[in-house]
């Protein structure tokens, strides 16, 4: 059995979900919002239809192409807060808190009270996953199901159930619910983990995970496969998709092909090797694509997923967690005292329960860590938010090194942690963008890491917790010296309102009051407020006046609404206005909405009013043919 914890234990955990807590709320407000997600939440608050299906545009005729689960909570949450840009961000926000101490938990079971202090601490502090808790995207609330989902294999590891391993893969498959196959990261390292880690014969090992393996793919599935029990006529058309398919978007759009790169993303840019990008600023460093698919590409130093932000924390955890797993799977040595035994039988099982978990946590840690690297660094279309996939590993594995690392005994660990403060330190000094305040931090702490595990190794000086040079001292400054530079950029980005969010449907906001003041001034009872040029072109617009809006064109410039269709709703007066956003050039690429069949009609036959709505640009606001101004 393990032991509970003691009272400084749970304030240490108490101060650590805290300071995670003022990191993710500090400046919320300046946080900008995401108008493609915010629009359908505005949508799917105002039918169950539009809740069910996760609808983008309040007529629900496109929906988002993803499962509406995460965005589920964000309607509940401004149902009850209120619709703003800060209670849409409530989800994520929790969801970014409370899988600290849930991590802790888990590395506390699978090693010791001290890494999974020092895992919590990595997690609340790690940039990447800090912007994505601020931002209104479902990553961090999937991130939190994935570390419950650990948690629960962890307990049922301990104890052989069957039940706490079902409820582990029930957790995991919401989390596909919520952001589909980037979970996936995590399952190859948690069923080994689990394989390995459940008591018992082999026989019975594989009946457990093949029971939960069905469970998961039941959940996983369940509302995709619960969109084809509707009529056909009532489900909204996937955006993204070929076909209109919730399952095609799912698993063609968001998996072969964002795999492959050749998901059409609008504003979606490519990093140009040997072009100059200006970096002075944190805006002007955020604005910087993420660099090639390459074995570096994490541990880059510039762009939105620089080593500020993953890298420092991902190399610490390589350098330190890779010798820690192995020693683990090397020797019985205890990790921490469990309880007291009742006697010697029992304490020998606790040790050999100890030693399995031991090496379930290697295995799996190891392949977990393994895929998220290997998938981040060659994937072709990447964006900072994914690596949410494999967070709890990185800080998992940062936790459990820098506390086996700390112990005073054996010149391997002192040699391995000398070592990776020297890299840290170099790689620190690499990463400044004009100020060196973090990397003096860093240097200083590394050197005060080092000199207090020299202490502890003197022979005359007992290596007691209340002495200078105790681990905790260690690992303290050694947590220091790893996450001073993050801990930097966590207040540029908090500053500086980052999002990994994006800014897809959004207009200039003095365009949209315009153009809302004008269609609503001027619709004579049209069922549509205005026919948009793409399905993601104004979301904005739907966030503000929650007015169905007829889609010309989808992902890919795919025509959703054709000519005739237009015809005929126009000659039913259900809708007046048209607004398009670009000029069809003769160098725009054929996926360019502008240049779509209705695109091209409206032009040709419609009026241009964007002079008589107050906006600056000409030719984007087109009275249509047969309506009357």
């Amino acid at each position: 059995m393990r032991r509970p914890l003691r009272q400084w234990e749970w304030a240490a955990v108490g101060m650590i979900t805290v300071a995670a807590a003022v990191l993710r709320l500090l400046y919320i407000g300046r946080v900008s919002p995401d108008p493609f997600y915010d629009a359908a939440v505005r949508s799917m608050g105002l039918s169950w239809h539009n809740f069910f299906f996760g609808a983008f545009e309040p007529g629900g005729s496109v929906s988002i192409d993803k499962p509406p689960v995460d965005l589920w909570l964000q309607v509940a949450s401004v149902k009850v807060l209120g619709f703003s840009s800060t209670t849409l961000k409530v989800p994520e926000i929790l969801a970014g808190i409370v899988s600290v101490p849930l991590l802790f938990a888990a590395v506390r079971r699978m090693w010791s009270t001290a890494a999974g202090l020092a895992a919590a601490v990595v997690l609340a502090v790690l940039p990447v996953e800090v912007i994505t808790s601020r931002s209104d995207t479902m990553d961090a609330v999937m991130m939190a199901l994935i570390v419950l989902a650990l948690l629960l294999l962890v307990h049922a590891i301990e104890s052989g159930s069957t039940g706490w391993l079902l409820g582990a893969a029930a957790v995991l498959g919401v989390a596909f619910d919520v952001k589909l196959l980037e979970t996936l990261v995590a399952l190859p390292g948690l069923l080994v983990l689990a394989y390995i880690g459940l008591p018992g014969l082999r026989r019975r090992r594989v009946l457990q995970i093949a029971a939960a393996g069905a469970v998961y793919v039941v959940v996983a599935l369940s509302w995709l496969t619960a969109t084809l029990l509707a009529p056909a006529h009532s489900r909204p058309y996937a955006i993204g998709s070929t076909n209109g398919s919730a399952w095609n978007a799912a698993f063609v759009f968001n998996g072969t092909d964002r795999l492959g790169g050749k998901s059409p993303e609008p504003q979606f840019t490519v990093y140009e090797p040997g072009h100059h990008y200006p970096e002075a600023t944190q805006s002007q460093r955020d604005h910087i694509p993420i660099v090639p698919p390459s074995p570096t590409r994490l541990l880059a130093r510039i762009g939105p997923l620089s080593g500020e932000r993953l890298g420092m924390a991902l190399l610490a955890a390589l350098l330190l967690g890779i010798p820690a797993l192995l020693w683990s799977v090397r020797t019985r040595a205890p990790l921490e005292p469990a309880a007291v035994a009742a006697d010697a039988a029992e304490e020998a099982e606790v040790n050999e329960q100890r030693m399995r978990i031991r090496r379930a946590v290697a295995a799996g840690l190891g392949l977990w860590m393994l895929t998220g690297i290997v998938l981040f660094s060659y994937m072709s279309r990447l964006h900072p938010r994914y690596v949410e996939g494999f967070t709890p590993a990185v800080a998992a594995m940062l936790g459990i090194g820098a506390a086996w690392a700390a112990l005073p005994r054996g010149r391997l660990r002192a040699g391995v942690l000398l070592a990776t403060l020297l890299i840290v330190a170099y790689y620190a000094e690499r990463l400044m963008y004009g100020t060196t305040a973090t990397w003096w931090l860093t240097l200083l702490a590394a050197l005060g890491a080092a000199a207090c595990m020299s202490v502890a190794r003197m022979r005359r000086i007992p290596s007691r917790p209340r002495t200078l040079a105790a681990p905790a001292g260690v690992l303290a400054l050694t947590l220091t010296a790893v996450l001073a530079v993050p801990l930097g950029a966590d207040v540029e980005a908090i500053d500086a309102g980052v999002t990994d969010a994006g800014y897809v449907g959004a207009l200039p906001s003095e365009t949209q009051r315009l153009l809302s003041s004008y269609l609503r001034a001027h619709q004579n009872g049209a069922k549509y407020e205005v026919a948009a040029q793409s399905a993601t072109q104004i979301g904005s617009l739907i966030v503000q006046d929650a007015r169905p809006i007829l889609v010309l064109t989808t992902y890919g410039s795919r025509v959703f609404t054709t000519v005739p269709e237009l015809e005929r709703a126009i000659a039913r007066g259900e809708v007046r206005y048209a607004y398009l956003s670009s000029a069809c050039s003769r160098r725009a690429s054929s996926t360019n909405p502008a240049c779509s069949a209705p695109a091209r009609w409206i032009r040709e036959h419609g009026s241009d009013v964007s002079r008589q709505a107050g906006l600056r640009q000409a030719k984007v606001l087109w009275l249509l043919p047969g309506a009357v101004a």
